[in-house]
């Protein structure tokens, strides 16, 4: 009897939030973290991994849409089945043990979100730098004072927060799908796709190798859809706008992604382009965009560039703190988390605490060692959450599932074992960063019996 009871409570949409967020407003969210900064430069280190290999390197971008929506179309299930706060982390609770969901919520308050947010911080005044005189403590200046700000926003209401994100999402695709279209009808380039050449260099295992490396670097670009389902309470109608939210929204940039870097291959000499990595000028759309444009490119660019970080840190601000709040919620937290704003309705606490840790970050590493440190987290444990499906259709099969995942179990078990072969690749291609991402769920082990300690302790005395 508990156990149905328990069941149709995960199942309910009962609430203690506002629900004020639609299908555009979802997609919006994913569009508005996952279109940052990486649009303009990762495409530079995917190319560095491919061996300079243009096919190579859109079959990446390709791969890592792919893998993305295969995650995101699991996750849109578990999400619309269990319509709770906090995303990831109900799922893994309810699919391993109340231990490992503390886990993904705990690398997410100490690494994954303020990670991802200071690692965007600091991108959005770098890529300032053409245009205003900014050294590195300049740079982290302006990138705390926009955590602080965008923190305060938030906490006045997640309506607030939305509009906002729906505005930055319409006006930095304006210029990317500009300098996407310029690009493709001005370039009278033919770029060599073909993969041959690295096949003979260096084999099908050292091909699917490189292959696997340039895939996680497109990840960081894709990186964010995961954190809708951490709002799913403030969400109209969750078990139908959740899942279309995620389809439109990962489908749609992985058009977008692919077809921005082949224009730049269209535009580009490849010599131009190998040279520019080379002497570490990342930002090939920029040089797309000044060769189209004029000088009014580049501030089409940096325009475009502002305004997509910009988006990216609003959209984590809000939705990384509802995680927080699900672990309190759940009991292995501090209980100040779990609190809403008795007005707004936000985790207020968790909002500044999170505000504090992506702080010390900005002062603490540089972009590059928080985009892999946070990419290389958030495909542990997506390969666990992936597995969740099966496990809770078996474990739970009498809870209501709207949405179910396309070309079950196949696409299930291909996606899982990709999540599994790209930890393990960067396992070994950056050992630094996969080690680190072991080290904080270790650490959060400590913290998660010093709660369950507590937590019997009061239920003894109570």
């Amino acid at each position: 009897m508990n156990n149905q009871k328990h069941v149709q409570e995960l199942s309910s949409e009962r609430t203690e939030f506002k629900r004020e967020i639609g299908v555009f407003g979802g997609v919006s969210i994913i569009g508005g973290i996952m279109i940052g900064s990486g649009i303009f430069y990762l495409g530079s280190y995917v190319l560095q991994r491919t061996n300079y290999n243009y096919g190579l390197a859109i079959l990446a971008w390709v791969l890592g849409g792919i893998i993305s929506l295969f995650g995101g179309l699991c996750y849109a299930e578990l999400g619309a089945a269990m319509p709770k706060a906090g995303g990831r982390m109900v799922y893994l609770t309810e699919a391993y043990h109340p231990c490992v969901g503390f886990l993904a919520g705990f690398s997410d308050w100490l690494i994954g979100g303020p990670g991802s947010v200071a690692a965007l911080a600091i991108a959005l005044p770098t890529a300032l730098k053409s245009f205003v005189e900014l050294n590195n403590t300049g740079i982290k200046v302006f990138a705390i004072v926009l955590i602080i700000g965008l923190t305060i926003y938030n906490c006045y209401g997640v309506k607030l927060s939305s509009i906002l994100q729906n505005i930055s999402m319409v006006a930095k695709l304006v210029p990317i799908l500009l300098i996407l279209g310029g690009a493709l009808l001005c370039g009278k380039i033919t770029p060599d796709l073909s993969m041959g050449n690295e096949m003979a260099s260096h084999g099908t295992a050292g091909t699917i190798s490189m292959l696997a490396f340039a895939i996680v670097a497109s990840l960081w670009a894709y990186e964010g859809w995961t954190n809708l389902n951490t709002v799913t309470e403030e969400i109209k109608n969750p078990k139908r706008d959740l899942p279309l939210a995620l389809i439109i929204g990962i489908g749609g940039i992985t058009v977008l992604y692919a077809l921005f870097n082949y224009a730049i291959y269209r535009v580009l000499p490849y010599e131009t382009v190998v040279e520019m990595i080379k002497s570490e000028n990342y930002y090939l759309g920029t040089e797309v965009a000044k060769l189209i444009f004029g000088n009014s490119g580049g501030m089409l660019v940096t325009a475009a560039m502002v305004i997509a970080i910009f988006g990216s840190v609003n959209g984590l601000v809000l939705a990384q703190p509802r995680m927080y709040y699900a672990m309190s919620k759940e009991g292995h937290f501090f209980k100040s988390f779990g609190k809403l704003h008795p007005k707004y309705k936000v985790p207020t606490t968790a909002l500044i605490v999170q505000a504090i840790i992506s702080i010390i970050l900005v002062l603490m590493r540089d972009l590059d060692q928080l985009t892999n440190l946070v990419v290389f987290q958030t495909m542990l444990f997506n390969f666990l959450v992936v597995l969740a499906v099966p496990i809770l259709r078996k474990k739970m099969p009498e809870i209501e599932r709207t949405y179910k995942v396309w070309f079950y179990p196949v696409s299930v078990i291909i996606t899982a074992l990709i999540f599994l072969g790209l930890v393990i690749s960067t396992f070994f291609d950056d050992p630094v960063s996969a080690v680190t991402g072991f080290i904080v769920p270790a650490i959060g082990v400590v913290f998660y019996l010093y709660f369950d300690k507590k937590n019997k302790k009061e239920e003894r005395t109570a």
